[in-house]
């Protein structure tokens, strides 16, 4: 038998602390898609997005059928770090710039909705997720009496301002100090506010994923990569979503839970994409405070909490954000998150994981969530910027509002087809001359020969009369070719050689070392070069 690609379970080679409790082999198997069905609601996504939308409408009555290039919960939402915020990355000053207060108050609205939804479910269900309400800390990057601390307290104290009148009772705290906060560095001062929350999202999508298969009007299907999403008639349209191996699904609606969008640009343009890295280090059990804190570093550091065992629990910590395929230094981004744990918890002990997912940050720091640009049945949500597991939820009650009917007071401000005010269009031009610039890969060659490659490590080699092709050599040594030009906008891919990845910088699309699509906008995945190629894309993808 085959062995299976580590791709088909994540998306990437290195694992997230999640399956520390919850491993791949305890996720549910589903069929492939071996025949053309009809259907109310075709939802194609298996992630947060995708399991909340799904639920929301089983719950009023609709048929679903669910679609996963993949396994369960290979996307981002199995590589997230865990935490439900009200919060925004940009902050509420910016967020209000960019959409006024009525925007931002309705952001806020939605997103604490989205904390208690998922304790609500989680209870309904009598799903044991970890699920805890608990309060939020912003703390100055700087120490207290450093240049900058200062100019980061009167922006908390503004920020504090402004978060109270969108309806967060947010203040400011001078001297306070975090609990189990025991490390030299002080950084004390913060904006404190309650309400927030954190989960085991792993365990909390699986357990909303088994209630639906329990249900008559749900059905999965994994290993199904949809390959088109059209809308088709006049006046009664339906939904044609077709797949790789030639089926189809027919549906009045469909939704596209699928981090971006399976479609060339419209929103896809308007997406700034980065990396953002990961550890899981050992605390003793209550050494610390159980809260979130988030520092004013851009981009910046966030610290969550989750059960290890019956001595320890795991502080995550994440930051060190970069734009996708544009940098390739993991090493020295883990080794700066442990550095500044260490500095700051002297119980810290052991990392035990180390990962990255990937976000996607709007032009006007909204997500984009309801009925796709130039369409009337089919809808999309995107643009998480941080936020994903919040925006998930949140867009499984506007989506199912949409299609049912229900007005949504959300549906404005997530509108995918929003105009941006004047004020955006500079930065809009710039983002897209940055993205263009991303095209200069075709000039440049990663190695020169083959021979280069050490074992377990890829590259591009650009030989100046052919097309670029994207070179991996396992660890055996043997090689595997790719074409290196990525199948949505033609970008030259780039190897990320943390997480064993071909990248492409123009729209963040990815594809695992054997070629396996593990994020769009692509749909499918890298074409290979030559038959041996070939037969381990079949290998992996069939596994």
């Amino acid at each position: 038998m085959p062995s299976k690609s580590h791709f088909l379970d994540t998306s990437g080679e290195n694992d997230p602390v999640w399956i520390h409790a919850e491993p791949y082999s305890k996720r549910p198997q589903f069929p492939k898609l071996t025949e053309d069905l009809t259907t109310d609601a075709c939802v194609i996504g298996s992630g947060i997005a995708g399991v909340s939308t799904s639920y929301e409408l089983v719950s009023r009555g609709v048929k679903v059928v669910m679609l996963e290039a993949r396994d369960i919960l290979s996307g981002e939402s199995g590589r997230t770090s865990g935490h439900l915020s009200s919060g925004i990355d940009s902050g509420f000053t910016e967020l209000v710039s960019k959409r006024g207060k009525d925007g931002a108050r309705k952001a806020v609205d939605s997103h604490l909705y989205a904390i208690n939804r998922v304790g609500e479910i989680s209870k309904q269900l009598n799903i044991d997720c970890e699920y805890r309400q608990l309060p939020g800390y912003d703390i100055s990057q700087y120490e207290k009496g450093q240049d900058g601390h200062e100019d980061d307290v009167k922006e908390f104290k503004e920020e504090a301002k402004i978060m109270n009148e969108l309806g967060i009772k947010a203040s400011y705290q001078e001297n306070f100090a975090i609990r189990g906060w025991d490390g030299k560095i002080d950084q004390r001062d913060v904006v404190t506010y309650p309400g927030q929350a954190t989960f085991h999202p792993t365990k909390y999508i699986l357990g909303v994923l088994k209630w639906l298969t329990e249900q008559p009007n749900f059905q999965c299907y994994t290993r199904t990569r949809v390959m088109g999403v059209e809308e088709k008639g006049l006046l009664n349209k339906e939904v044609k979503v077709s797949t790789e191996a030639g089926h189809t699904v027919t549906c009045k609606n469909a939704v596209e839970a699928t981090c971006v969008p399976l479609q060339k640009l419209s929103v896809v343009a308007e997406l700034k994409y980065y990396r953002t890295y990961c550890i899981a280090v050992r605390v003793p059990k209550g050494s610390i405070e159980d809260c979130l804190i988030y520092d004013s570093m851009d981009p910046y550091h966030y610290v969550r909490f989750t059960a290890c065992d019956e001595k320890d629990d795991y502080l995550i910590l994440g930051g060190n954000d970069h734009k996708v395929g544009q940098e390739n230094e993991a090493e020295q981004r883990y080794s700066e998150l442990e550095s500044w744990v260490r500095a700051r918890f002297t119980h810290a002990g052991s990392v035990d994981y180390r990962w990255s997912g990937q976000t996607f940050e709007p032009i006007d720091y909204t997500a984009f969530i309801g009925k796709n640009q130039g369409q009337s049945h089919v809808y999309i949500c995107t643009g998480d910027f941080g936020n994903g597991l919040t925006h998930g939820v949140l867009a499984g009650k506007l989506i199912a509002d949409q299609i049912t009917g229900v007005p949504n007071e959300w549906s404005k401000l997530y509108n995918p087809s929003r105009i941006p005010p004047l004020s955006q269009v500079p930065g809009t031009i710039a983002h897209d001359v940055e993205i263009n610039t991303q095209y200069k890969r075709f000039l440049q060659s990663d190695i020169h020969d083959i021979e280069d490659l050490a074992p377990g490590s890829g590259g591009v080699l650009n030989p100046a009369t052919k097309s670029p092709m994207a070179v991996y050599k396992d660890d055996a040594g043997k090689v595997h070719k790719f074409s290196a030009l990525c199948p949505h906008m033609k970008g030259v891919v780039c190897w990320n050689n943390d997480e064993k990845s071909w990248d492409c910088p123009v729209h963040g699309s990815r594809f695992g070392k054997d070629g396996v699509g593990v994020m769009g906008p692509a749909k499918g995945n890298l074409p290979p070069a030559d038959e041996a190629s070939e037969a381990l894309l079949k290998q992996s993808s069939a596994a």
